[in-house]
């Protein structure tokens, strides 16, 4: 796969002409929702076995050469190239899929919230299941009392075995749609609780057939750091006894000192022992109250992956990944403004009809553009694209991580796993 920028004046026709693939696959590829009113910014993936690369002035083979970590002779034996002197810029030089990329193998995840997809959820999980090693099924509720609240799972658990997904049971300390402190240190601060807990868990598991347990309490505060670790330390006795897989979902720490009851709760250290890996929330930096910026900047990425890299095995973090972007309506109010959440395919369809080049921030690694809507007011959306996700890749690969996963199945991103299959070998454990 190769990602192309649409320039000013280009059109669908013109870049598959350029590329010498067919117009209508760029279109399946990207499943483009305007074809024939391409946006200036959109990134599209270009479906091709390997990469097109154009020589810039001043730039010679040697620099290609390194820059793809191909030997020059295989680059001159490919493209028909005699000489290595006096090539003209512009030049175009192909290089081939197996002369500059070995796939790593990696761990892909996503969650799915069944109280948004529904009944649709299985229909989510057999579009990408291929693309998937675990499912994180969300979630099961937990009471004061140390039970859960059962949910209607048994089918996307099914639509998970079909792909050879391994489908986690995900436990929260949701109440009404917001995590509760309260709540989560009532049973927290009791050991008969814990257990009760763990108890109806595993059992649910058993007869539900779930292979790993995950846990997703947040909003904690430091009063519940030790009682969340002897929590883990008791859930990994009794999954081992089964060999079920053990993970949490830790907030976006970047030092061990972070004040905050988002992130008190969170030892990095010690959920990095105890877990088979853990799920980094490295998203929601622009959030739905917050001013407009990227949801997954990639500098920010970056601090909470060396930061955890630090302190537990790399070959135990899932970096998460966000499917999603907000629209804000301007100007900003805090406390009054609120984001509206939305995916890929509905940003590029905002950006053609209400004619708005889309921007790239390099320090943020993300798109961005602005638009007055019909009411006459001004809007900024912030969204990933094929850019921004091949950024996130990297970082993936640069750390030697165990892989990553995506917050929440259900928004539309096409390229995303185009990219996933050009990247990497996902790796199945079931």
């Amino acid at each position: 796969m190769q990602i192309h920028v649409v320039a000013q004046g280009e059109s669908l026709w013109g870049i598959a002409q350029t590329y010498g693939v067919p117009y209508q696959g760029i279109i399946e590829a990207n499943q483009l929702p305007n074809p024939d009113q391409l946006v200036v910014g959109q990134a599209i993936v270009i479906p091709i076995a390997g990469r097109l690369h154009w020589l810039a002035q001043g730039e010679n083979l040697r620099q290609v050469s390194e820059r793809y970590q191909v030997p020059i002779q295989d680059i001159l034996e490919v493209n028909q190239i005699q000489s290595l002197n006096n090539l003209p810029k512009g030049s175009k030089l192909y290089i081939p899929n197996h002369f500059y990329r070995q796939k790593p193998s990696i761990d892909v995840g996503a969650y799915v919230d069944l109280k948004i997809t529904g009944e649709d959820s299985p229909q989510y999980v057999n579009q990408v299941g291929e693309f998937l090693t675990y499912l994180q099924i969300f979630s099961y509720e937990l009471n004061a009392d140390g039970t859960l609240t059962q949910i209607n799972d048994q089918a996307i658990i099914n639509a998970a075995y079909a792909d050879r997904v391994v489908p986690l049971m995900v436990i929260t300390n949701l109440v009404e749609g917001a995590f509760d402190t309260e709540l989560v240190t009532t049973v927290l601060q009791n050991v008969e609780l814990q257990n009760r807990l763990l108890d109806e868990a595993l059992a649910i598991m058993e007869e539900k057939g779930y292979l790993g347990l995950d846990f997703d309490l947040e909003y904690l505060g430091a009063e519940n750091r030790e009682a969340y670790i002897e929590l883990m330390r008791r859930a990994r006795e009794k999954v081992d006894e089964r060999g079920y897989f053990l993970s949490s979902a830790l907030a976006p720490k970047v030092e061990p000192g972070m004040t905050g009851v988002l992130y008190e709760g969170h030892d990095y250290a010690a959920h990095g022992e105890i877990a088979d890996f853990v799920f980094l929330m490295t998203y929601e930096w622009g959030w739905t109250g917050g001013p407009p910026m990227a949801v997954a900047p990639i500098n920010q990425v970056r601090r909470v992956i060396e930061y955890a890299a630090s302190v537990m095995p790399n070959d135990k973090i899932m970096m998460g990944i966000p499917l999603y972007g907000y629209d804000w309506t301007l100007p900003f109010v805090e406390g009054e403004t609120r984001a509206k959440a939305i995916d890929h395919q509905e940003a590029i369809r905002l950006a053609a009809s209400n004619n708005a080049a889309i921007e790239y921030d390099e320090s943020a690694q993300s798109p961005y553009f602005n638009y007055i809507d019909e009411a006459g007011l001004e809007h900024e959306v912030w969204f990933e694209d094929a850019r921004s996700i091949q950024a996130k890749f990297d970082l993936v690969k640069e750390f030697g991580l165990r892989g990553f996963y995506y917050w929440v199945l259900g928004w539309e991103f096409p390229q995303n796993w185009l990219l996933v299959d050009a990247n990497f070998n996902v790796n199945k454990r079931v």
